[in-house]
């Protein structure tokens, strides 16, 4: 069931509905509704993913419940080691099982040795490695005693799998959400009409932006070895820009249906387009997941103590996991090694946070200095995407040498290059709104609020008409596959 199917425009006013219905009850009915309705909603790819995403419920509750009882540090230690393995064993089966057999297998031919192995379709579902992190954080976080483990199995449940984030994230903190199933929620309409608002710019995200760039991205790659370095570059850039509304657009929805019911969730994206460096960008891309890489792997690892080579070996090594936790492919893998790289001559001068404040912040347009950054960050994060993009490392190659021949200054050659005039400059605009909005947790939060009533309903009503004229193409999210 997608954020943008029929399916769901059913599913979430019922919901919401019933939600608000019980307001007057005690707390425990609509924490209850949420928990049923996050698991109908998560059942209706496939029921059997309930079993596991119950399992880690019921796992990392009762191991967070000693957590909190057992004194001996021993004891902890090991009670946080079986929610860790318990955790990373289920992920690691569904989602690297196949990777990890193929290698297997390819180390053994090297050798002239032929291997059969055990052949199981493993199937990976939806979302694991969103609510994997999301749940291990708590018991990490109970470890270390940033929380209190919770009595509340049915808040706890609802932590778990909050269907608004629950498959693409962004992935919640306990410290933040948790305490949020505890308190009451008062329908707020001024917060109610901001999540709304938060939502139809998902929708265009998401329906207008990434399903065009969507399908013109598969165009120009489902013949990418033919294809001239020009059009290879065209391809990557509208995968890049996909990606980024396919996410974006995701996170976007998810924080205003969360709104819609109470709920604060933290900011995924800030704008990273717009990102002067690649130290900047990172800070403004999938921040849930990179800030749960810095807390949860980078600082335990020593983070930048230690001297300048341990802080090099842990950043490569928290670009390397990040990839591979996108992806069971060594594409990912040298797609995050790639991003370290990137980051790497910034941390070594020491520049990785010299622009933490907003680009052209109160100005209209950037310095030319600002421009050439962004451009420049823009095409080195545009040319990783090849990697993240392509189904194994020889395929990426010949793209690649195809980018750096004299192909490139030919002109773009593929189908339907027409219509892909038109939907670059729909994106042309859909960045000049981003580009006002850049001062804002989301690009249209504040535009046009203060012109008249009629205009803004207007503008809200061109949206809508984009939104339905561009849907049906039935693109699922991208990172479902993460």
């Amino acid at each position: 069931m997608y954020f943008d199917s029929i399916d769901f425009a059913i599913f979430f006013p019922v919901v919401f509905v019933l939600y608000w219905l019980l307001k007057n009850k005690k707390l425990y009915y609509q924490n209850a509704l949420i928990v049923v309705s996050s698991y109908f909603f998560y059942g209706c790819w496939d029921w059997r993913f309930l079993i596991l995403i119950f399992m880690s419920t019921v796992v990392d509750y009762v191991v967070a419940r000693y957590l909190d009882t057992v004194q001996n540090e021993k004891s902890r230690k090991f009670l946080l080691i079986v929610s860790i393995l318990f955790n990373l064993s289920l992920l690691g089966f569904f989602k690297y099982f196949n990777f990890f057999q193929d290698n297997f297998i390819a180390v053994f031919s090297l050798f002239g040795q032929e291997f059969t192995p055990l052949s199981l379709n493993v199937i990976l579902p939806v979302g694991i490695s969103f609510y994997t992190f999301q749940t291990l954080s708590y018991t990490i976080d109970v470890y270390r005693k940033d929380v209190i483990a919770t009595r509340d199995f049915v808040s706890f449940s609802a932590y778990v799998s909050f269907f608004p984030q629950l498959v693409v994230g962004p992935i919640e903190r306990s410290t933040h959400l948790l305490p949020q199933f505890y308190t009451k929620r008062i329908f707020d309409r001024s917060r109610a009409v901001d999540g709304l608002r938060q939502i139809l710019w998902g929708l265009v995200k998401k329906t207008v932006i990434a399903d065009n760039c969507a399908y013109f991205a598969d165009v120009i790659f489902a013949n990418g070895d033919g294809q001239s370095g020009s059009t290879i570059v065209l391809g990557v850039f509208f995968y890049t820009i996909q990606v980024y509304g396919d996410l974006s657009g995701y996170s976007d929805m998810a924080i205003g249906m969360a709104k819609l019911f109470g709920f604060d969730l933290r900011p995924n994206f800030r704008f990273p387009y717009f990102a002067r460096d690649i130290a900047e960008f990172w800070r403004s891309w999938h921040m849930s997941l990179t800030s749960w890489f810095r807390d949860y792997l980078y600082i335990p690892l020593g983070g930048s103590r230690g001297g300048i080579l341990k802080n090099l070996r842990n950043t490569f090594i928290i670009f390397i996991v990040s990839g591979f936790w996108h992806g069971a492919n060594w594409t990912f893998i040298v797609w995050g090694a790639l991003n370290a790289f990137y980051f790497i001559p910034l941390l070594i001068m020491n520049k990785n946070r010299r622009h933490i404040d907003i680009v052209a912040s109160n100005k209209l347009l950037p310095t030319f200095k600002e421009l050439r950054q962004m451009v420049t960050t823009f095409c080195l994060f545009t040319f990783s995407m090849l990697f993240f993009r392509a189904k194994d490392l020889h395929e990426v190659f010949i793209w690649i040498n195809s980018v750096f021949s004299k192909s490139l200054i030919l002109e773009p050659h593929y189908l339907d290059r027409d219509k892909s005039v038109i939907i670059l400059l729909v994106v042309c605009l859909f960045f000049i709104i981003e580009w006002l909005g850049r001062e804002n947790k989301y690009a249209i939060e504040k535009l046009g609020l203060k012109w008249p009533k009629a205009i803004r309903h207007l503008f809200y009503y061109l949206l809508t008409m984009l939104i339905i004229y561009y849907s049906g193409k039935n693109q699922e999210f991208i990172y479902f596959q993460f």
